[in-house]
């Protein structure tokens, strides 16, 4: 790799680090290529990325970023899982490490916030942006669901009560 690619390889990680919500980093020394094809698209489905890189030029690249203090877990055989979603690289990022024995979550960073392999475990079992909308969209909706239940429900119980009285009439 000559310095030309290098520095461009320097610029994507510096762009990875600070457009991603959330940067996992985990050791895959003794995956198979099949095991880092399932990885990428797992990754891939919930909207996120994965990225080896060598890590000298992950700590360059870290250099001023609000992230800058994760570099201490760039040693070794690392592989960084990033997406935009604060949420879906860990959430990726542990659902693999559950199958797959050889891959170890060593932390990684979430905006400023430096992650341990605890922290990352926590974001994973957050609410994604899909689910937090829908949450949302769900209170917003129920009251309204609930007003138009209740302006409805005296009407029907009129409706009734008048259908009952004119049954009586009738019988008499």
């Amino acid at each position: 790799m000559d310095r030309a690619q290098k520095e461009k390889v320097v610029e994507e990680l510096g762009q990875i680090f600070e457009s991603s919500g959330v940067v996992v980093v985990a050791h895959y020394a003794g995956l198979t290529v099949a095991e880092m094809q399932d990885l990428r698209a797992r990754a891939r489905e919930a909207g996120g990325s994965v990225r080896v890189a060598k890590n000298r030029l992950a700590k360059i690249a870290l250099e001023g970023k609000p992230c800058a203090n994760m570099a201490d877990l760039l040693t070794g055989m690392t592989v960084l899982t990033y997406s935009e979603d604060p949420v879906a690289a860990a959430k990726v990022a542990e659902g693999f490490a559950k199958d797959n024995k050889k891959f170890e979550i060593l932390g990684g960073a979430m905006g400023e916030n430096a992650l341990d392999r605890a922290g990352v475990e926590a974001v994973s079992k957050m609410p994604s942006r899909e689910e937090l909308i829908a949450q949302i969209v769900s209170c917003i909706g129920a009251p309204a669901s609930n007003i138009a239940g209740a302006i409805g429900a005296p009407a029907s119980n009129i409706a009734g009560i008048l259908s009952t009285i004119i049954e009586k009439a009738e019988a008499a």
